[in-house]
């Protein structure tokens, strides 16, 4: 995070860099079953992110001394393709990569019923293909479907947003400039039905005021990204059923 004196990211109108207003979300697309031979798959296209999250499991873990005994491993690989950025970025994990893949699994570990599968691992594969902020939350929201699509059960799906301080202005859904140039970035994801917080994290600083005004709205943005999950599933499995009863 920083601030660069030539760019300007909120107007005078309290208009953002790419026209929005502060709490305006960039487009949102979500479909499903995208690669045939994973388990469930899905896309995101998330403003400029372009991003696929693809499920293999549930199936015993190998090797064996990777078993829970009492329920399923949710491991998680979260990758940003080498030319997903402007400048190209080095292949394979790095600590960033790491650290994401971690928390995600953590995430969705939450939301999956993983005490019915002992013994067994669920893998969960995001790639970024195109990157423009915000993409553990998108990919995050994308693998949440990418699960469900799947057949794997889960208490709640996962839904995610960010927020952020720009120009000392609190705004929703950060974009690249943004991210890159503003004050602050905060990603929270939730399981809606419960409003239990399973991802939280902060870079920058907010006052105690600017951190409400923020997690309201991502709070409020939820309720509209997680209709778009659903939406999702409601049309692949609609579309499934329409094509059993022809």
């Amino acid at each position: 995070m920083g601030t660069v004196s030539d760019i300007k990211l909120i107007d005078e109108k309290g208009l953002r860099i790419d026209g929005r207003s502060p709490e305006e979300l960039r487009p949102i697309k979500i479909e499903t079953d995208v690669l045939n031979r994973a388990d469930g798959s899905a896309l995101i296209e998330w403003g400029g992110n372009k991003i696929i999250a693809a499920v293999y499991g549930p199936r015993e873990a190998y090797p064996k001394h990777n078993q829970d005994i009492n329920k399923a491993v949710v491991k998680a690989r979260y990758n940003m393709e080498a030319y997903s950025v402007d400048e190209r970025k080095r292949p394979g994990p790095d600590r960033r990569s790491m650290e994401i893949s971690k928390v995600i699994s953590e995430a969705l570990e939450s939301a999956i019923m993983v005490e019915q599968f002992p013994r067994a691992q669920i893998d969960i594969f995001i790639e970024v293909m195109q990157a423009d902020a915000g993409t553990r939350i998108a990919g995050l929201t994308a693998a949440a479907v990418a699960v469900a699509s799947a057949g794997i059960p889960m208490r709640d799906l996962v839904t995610g947003c960010t927020a952020g301080k720009v120009d000392g202005h609190i705004v929703l859904d950060l974009c690249k400039e943004e991210d890159n140039f503003g004050q602050a970035d905060l990603p929270i994801a939730v399981l809606p039905k419960s409003g239990k917080v399973v991802l939280m994290q902060m870079d920058g600083d907010m006052s105690v005021e600017e951190f409400d005004q923020a997690t309201g709205m991502v709070m409020n943005a939820i309720k509209r990204i997680n209709q778009i999950q659903r939406d999702a599933l409601k049309n692949k499995f609609e579309t499934s059923t329409g094509e059993v009863g022809e």
